[in-house]
């Protein structure tokens, strides 16, 4: 029963993660309820590698359909990943607690930004030039990535978010671009948390299994609406992250 309830949530968390970033919301929380006295480094890590698969899916899915720039993205996800691993070590050496009430008031000052700027997103018109781009994605991906290794909570929707206010990307081919990122950012965590031994493989493949259902579900959604789909959903997942991470920060 344990192991059918993480794989539902693990459908779930896979369909949003494909759209828009934020499947930990769901994800990481079913974990926690489910196994309440497993630590949370084998949690984390048992949540990454289920994600890394559907996240992986659903790229491959946005590569057959969105034109990914390649040349851009390549640079970025290596600054990533080692964005990631420094992130992961940090979390080694400082208590990452007083990010937990700095982080509803960023994602509420994005979510308010979003919500004002109508048009913002709807239009892929990046503005700079390849070496540019390249320098501001390589920036972004470091930054992000280092945010994810050491904390974690919404980076896949602050990927999307900096990738259409900074790069000039709609929000289709951000999400897509995001998660070609996510792909490095969550395989640095995964090795971290497999070398320490905090993986479950067992019930891990078998979430795994069940994200790539969900993954795959997400990416044809948002495939068949398009930009404004995608930015809908951000919204409410941004907005759902406000909510949880407020009450973890404040009323816990």
């Amino acid at each position: 029963m344990d192991i059918l309830i993480v794989s539902l949530a693990s459908v779930l968390a896979g369909l949003v993660d494909s759209i828009v970033g934020g499947g930990g919301l769901v994800l990481v929380p079913a974990l926690f309820a489910t196994f309440p006295a497993a630590a949370p480094a084998t949690l984390f890590g048992t949540n990454k590698s289920a994600s890394i698969w559907g996240t992986t899916f659903a790229t491959i899915q946005y590569s057959r359909r969105v034109r990914m720039n390649w040349r851009v993205l390549l640079p970025a996800a290596a600054a990533t990943l080692a964005g990631s691993f420094f992130g992961a070590w940090v979390l080694t050496q400082v208590d990452p607690a007083f990010l937990r009430r700095l982080l509803p008031a960023v994602l509420l000052a994005v979510l308010i930004y979003t919500v004002l700027k109508k048009n913002l997103g709807h239009t892929h018109a990046p503005p700079y030039a390849r070496g540019r781009e390249t320098a501001l994605a390589c920036f972004i991906g470091a930054v992000i990535g280092w945010y994810d290794g050491f904390f974690g909570p919404g980076a896949g929707s602050f990927f999307i978010f900096l990738f259409v206010r900074v790069l000039g990307y709609d929000f289709l081919h951000a999400s897509a671009s995001a998660k070609f990122l996510n792909v490095s950012a969550n395989f640095a965590a995964l090795v971290l948390f497999a070398l320490k031994g905090h993986v479950w493989w067992q019930i891990g493949l078998t979430m795994a299994v069940a994200n790539v259902i969900g993954s795959l579900i997400g990416t044809r959604l948002a495939l068949k609406h398009g930009a404004g789909f995608v930015r809908h959903v951000f919204i409410i997942v941004v907005s759902a992250l406000i909510l949880k991470t407020g009450y973890d920060a404040f009323l816990r």
